[in-house]
């Protein structure tokens, strides 16, 4: 059964300073959701609420898979992933980088190899297996943090800028893995940008961040 989402009244401030204020919105089919707005809207810190990495200061954000909401525990964060504009990478392969998920999860042998292939392949960087992850451009990290988070088979993917610092080589690449994503698997993207040209190419749904409040447009 698919994974839906839903906040209602979210509220987060940092300090005296109110960055969300009553956020309301449902995530409940694949495709691919874009938040749009200035930087410093709020769009971050919505998608690290929404990943479960912090907790709204007021309101609620619910998991559900059926009519219940589910329990947020490791279970239910092993099947979403936020994946960041500067993408940490690990001094080792690519291929390492990439399967790094799936260790800590305790799948390995021929399943972890095939998984990794397939997702080095989705993105573009299978010849790249063997290489020092440190050494790959920006473009081709931000590539590999996709990897990274396709071999886990997310339910809901949440990116923030995935195309940030990126050659517009890499970001055509990178917006043709989402739009393959789109196609191809159930993963509902929910993708943070401040690009509009690139929302219209993506996006089968915008909402909009404004002076704190969640708008759909």
């Amino acid at each position: 059964m698919s994974l839906n989402l839903t906040i209602t009244q979210v509220w987060k401030s940092y300090g005296n300073s109110p960055v969300l204020k009553g956020c309301s919105g449902i995530f409940q089919n694949s495709g691919i959701y874009a938040l749009i707005g200035p930087n410093g809207c709020g769009k971050s810190t919505l998608l690290r609420l929404m990943a479960l990495l912090e907790n709204p200061d007021q309101g609620q954000i619910l998991y559900y898979s059926g009519e219940n909401p589910l329990p947020q525990d490791r279970a239910l964060k092993r099947r979403i992933t936020l994946v960041l504009p500067k993408v940490g990478v690990f001094n080792t392969s690519v291929y390492k980088n990439a399967g790094y998920g799936l260790e800590i999860r305790g799948i390995k042998g021929m399943e972890k190899d095939d998984r990794v292939l397939q997702a080095l392949k989705f993105v573009g960087l299978v010849h790249k297996k063997d290489q020092n992850a440190l050494t790959l451009s920006s473009g081709e990290t931000q590539r590999l943090g996709l990897a990274r988070a396709i071999v886990i088979q997310p339910e809901i993917l949440f990116l923030d800028e995935p195309t940030a610092s990126t050659d517009p080589e890499n970001t055509k690449i990178i917006e043709k893995i989402l739009l393959a994503m789109k196609r191809e698997t159930n993963t509902t993207i929910v993708m943070a940008t401040h690009d509009r040209e690139q929302t219209q190419r993506l996006a089968d749904h915008v909402l909009t961040i404004s002076q704190g409040e969640l708008n759909e447009l």
